[in-house]
């Protein structure tokens, strides 16, 4: 996990540079969007795979396949073989998020796996103040395709072992699970509708990158297909948030589309309109990840002492709170500093209430269901992200052209962002245990010592 982290923090900031050596700066936002895109098809595939073969399988698969498009988009001659390279990534990383929920639902009572997934938190913290500052260094005394070729080389030996840690492990049905839902069936995703779905993402975050016919055309394709085959996708009746897995997978979807639309349009105002420094909005990320990992070893404190879903309506209330602190920070009158305190606050709400949510679904899943639920949660995250950031981008591109200010857009951007975080707080009580005994499972027989967890950074 922490070579996770630092792959998707390194990465990220030389996909620029590699689309100006490529000349393919034209197509940088399919390139950007193409991990978020693929990794939907991804969570699918892995959350199948997992329940019928157990976590080890999809993981190796996901760990194998991870090497594998770093050496591509290193070796890459054109944009479009970049872009294949971050495509078949996104797709490994599901494939590895899903399994490693499914490894702690399978190996952690759940009085231990809220732990667990704070541990695999702070595993970002030394990724998060080192991984942009190599990369960058590294880029900038070699090449950025050095960065992909050193992290390739890294993340094989790790991979190894973390696969060879599942050996012989079997897939335990239930068997760390605390609630079993019969009223939600285990409805398996078609794979066509997986591939509509991560088609639909990448139009759409294509689409909305500028205004003019071609790019309307794809953005309306891609929400159409978004509302046709998303559905098909996660448990039933998710967009009325029916009790349980259903409304976990939504809350998932409504705070992840706030959080990272708000860590994408911050760092747009500090560069743009406010003309802070560049290491102003690299202390933002760092701030932010720092927060994450601390808020989220305390929900792993408060395990036997506040209820999971309180904690996610405390965790979406705090994002609130950075939302109206980011609208704030648009007035000239206030110190543009001040917006990075947007981040971190959010990234707190996060903490709390990522983890909580993904507790919540292992113990809603129905039995043997664990891969499913997981799958869904993989896929409402993405979706949300996508569809979040795409009507704020809209939103944000519609108010640009219609006004010469340069804040004005930021303002109705931030603003949006309202509806998911208060509809998260109004919605969490519909995620809580039906009883209190149903809080904790009982524990395995027999229980390994493997930590993993999926921490979803775009």
């Amino acid at each position: 996990m922490f070579l996770t982290g630092f792959a998707a923090l390194a990465v990220m900031p030389l996909l620029p540079v590699a689309a100006r050596d490529l000349d393919g700066v034209v197509l940088y936002p399919l390139v950007a969007g193409a991990f978020v895109a693929a990794s939907l098809l991804g969570g699918v595939l892995g959350g199948t795979w997992a329940d019928r073969a157990g976590a080890r399988r999809p993981l190796t698969a996901g760990v194998v396949l991870t090497v594998v498009t770093l050496l591509v988009s290193a070796t890459s001659t054109t944009i479009w073989q970049l872009a294949l390279g971050r495509f078949a990534d996104g797709i490994a990383a599901g494939l590895v998020a899903v399994s490693v929920n499914v490894a702690i639902g399978e190996s952690y009572p759940d009085h231990v796996r809220a732990r667990a997934l704070a541990l695999m938190s702070a595993c970002w913290i030394v990724p998060s103040l080192a991984g942009p500052p190599l990369a960058g260094l590294v880029a900038a005394w070699w090449s950025w395709r050095a960065v992909f070729f050193g992290l390739a080389g890294l993340t094989l030996l790790p991979a190894a072992a973390a696969v060879l840690l599942l050996r012989g492990q079997a897939p335990q049905a239930g068997a760390a699970q605390g609630t079993k839902e019969p009223e939600t069936p285990v409805r398996r995703p078609a794979l066509p509708a997986a591939l509509a779905v991560s088609a639909a993402a990448a139009l759409t975050q294509y689409g909305v990158s500028a205004w003019d016919v071609r790019h309307v055309v794809c953005t309306v394709s891609g929400l159409a297909l978004l509302v046709l085959f998303a559905p098909r996708l996660l448990p039933p009746h998710t967009v009325r948030a029916e009790r349980g897995l259903p409304a976990t997978v939504l809350l998932r979807a409504l705070t992840s589309g706030a959080y990272f639309t708000l860590e994408a349009f911050v760092p747009l105002m500090l560069s743009t309109a406010r003309r802070v420094p560049g290491v102003v909005t690299g202390l933002a990320f760092t701030g932010a990840a720092l927060a994450w990992a601390g808020a989220s070893w305390l929900q792993g404190r408060l395990q036997d002492r506040v209820p999971r879903h309180q904690l996610v309506a405390v965790g979406a209330g705090v994002m609130a709170a950075a939302v109206a602190l980011a609208v704030l920070c648009v007035l000239p009158a206030v110190p543009a500093a001040t917006a990075v305190s947007s981040m971190v606050l959010a990234a707190v709400g996060m903490g709390l209430a990522t983890p909580s949510l993904t507790l919540l679904s292992l113990t809603h899943a129905p039995a043997g269901g664990q891969g499913y639920a997981s799958s869904a949660m993989q896929t409402s995250q993405n979706l949300g992200q996508t569809v979040v950031l795409a009507l704020s981008s809209a939103l944000f591109s519609a108010v640009s052209t219609a006004t010469t200010g340069q804040l004005a857009p930021f303002v109705w951007a931030f603003a949006l962002l309202v509806l998911p975080v208060a509809g998260t707080v109004c919605l969490a009580a519909r995620t809580r245990m039906t009883s209190p005994d149903q809080q904790r499972a009982p524990e395995p027989a027999a229980t390994t010592s493997h930590h993993a967890e999926p921490v979803d950074e775009t």
